[in-house]
């Protein structure tokens, strides 16, 4: 939109470079540009500004098919300006000299006859297909037949308007019918999702079975390595009784080695005392075999007074002390004559 700015009797315009302005002075055209700024007398003035900048017009429409059903169709076309003084001639561009704005709604107006225009040319393409058809591909076979048509068309030429694009955004039926249609699509995802959650559930019971089956193999490994550990601690225990009974055994054969050498030994002493006791015996024996038998009656006398410790009575006739007095006798003087035959032996080495 123009700016106009009031100066007495006199007003200045300034346009933007997206606008054309045209000056109309006293029914001639006194000027035509974009970004146009001047100075003019409102009283002998019009002015024109079309916008040059590239415009976009949403439409929406309804139609029906080859196959009798309702669809819309939504898009957006793209145009310009290209001959600012002929679209002026066909539609009232003008401004108000007061604050700028156009007298009247020129966009509105070329707005509804483009979406005329693009109506026409997509009514005719979707009345010539089925509706799988136009929701299939309909967006690019629509676009193409309207852009074409319009292209084709002297009225946008006529106009001073330029094409730029056209797009299509959507094409959707009626909503019982899009109901209908996806009804088949919506089942077989259905369908496709309860065969996955199926083997997901399978797959599950599957891992469980596997777990159940691992941990019944854990339990089964781990009942042999109780097992295994049982007997061998049953061995060891056997070993370790074997061993002790075998250690007790070794040391009972020790204590018996043991008894039996010190049995032996104090045998062997005793028979070594009793063996010297008979040697002493026999060799006292032997002294006594060739003495008389005064001399061993004396000695078995002796040796009885010796071993009784009293003598209540003792009876000797005159037939036993007669003969053993005489035997004392003689044997206390051959004591003394062999005692002295000894001191004369005696004498006699030591003057020698």
């Amino acid at each position: 939109m123009a700016e106009i700015a009031n100066y007495l009797f006199f007003r200045h315009l300034r346009a933007e470079p997206s606008s054309h302005v045209i000056q109309y002075k006293n029914g001639r055209q006194r000027r035509s540009g974009r970004a146009a700024s001047f100075w003019f007398r409102p009283l002998d003035t019009a002015v024109v500004e079309v916008p040059v900048d590239d415009r976009e017009l949403s439409f929406i429409f309804h139609g029906r098919s080859a196959d009798f059903q309702d669809v819309t169709v939504q898009g957006v076309l793209t145009y310009r300006v290209v001959e600012p003084a002929l679209l002026a001639e066909r539609v009232d561009f003008g401004i108000d000299l007061r604050n700028g704005r156009h007298l009247r709604e020129p966009l509105e107006q070329l707005s509804d006859m483009l979406s005329a225009l693009a109506q026409q040319f997509a009514l005719d393409d979707i009345a010539r297909a089925g509706v799988r058809e136009l929701l299939i591909d309909g967006h690019e076979r629509i676009r193409r037949r309207v852009r074409e048509g319009l292209l084709a068309d002297d009225a946008l030429s006529g106009l001073g308007l330029e094409l730029v694009a056209v797009r299509v955004a959507a094409i959707r039926p009626t909503a019982d019918l899009e109901k209908a249609l996806e009804a088949p699509t919506r089942e077989t995802i259905q369908q496709a999702a309860d065969e996955a959650g199926f083997a997901r559930r399978a797959l599950a019971v599957e891992k469980e079975r596997a777990i159940a089956e691992n941990e019944l193999q854990n339990r089964i490994e781990l009942a042999k390595r109780e097992e295994q550990l049982i007997t061998q601690q049953g061995q060891n225990q056997r070993k370790q009784a074997k061993e002790e009974s075998e250690a007790e055994r070794i040391e009972a054969e020790g204590h018996a080695q043991c008894a039996r050498l010190a049995a032996a030994g104090q045998a062997e002493s005793l028979r070594l005392v009793e063996q010297a006791k008979v040697e002493a015996e026999r060799e006292r024996m032997a002294i006594h075999r060739d003495l008389p038998a005064q001399v061993i009656f004396g000695l078995a006398a002796q040796e009885l007074a010796g071993k009784l410790q009293r003598i209540d009575h003792l009876n000797l006739s005159p037939d036993a002390f007669g003969p053993l007095l005489t035997n004392l006798l003689r044997a206390g003087t051959a004591r003394l004559e062999a005692d002295e035959a000894d001191r004369e032996a005696d004498r006699d080495r030591e003057e020698r």
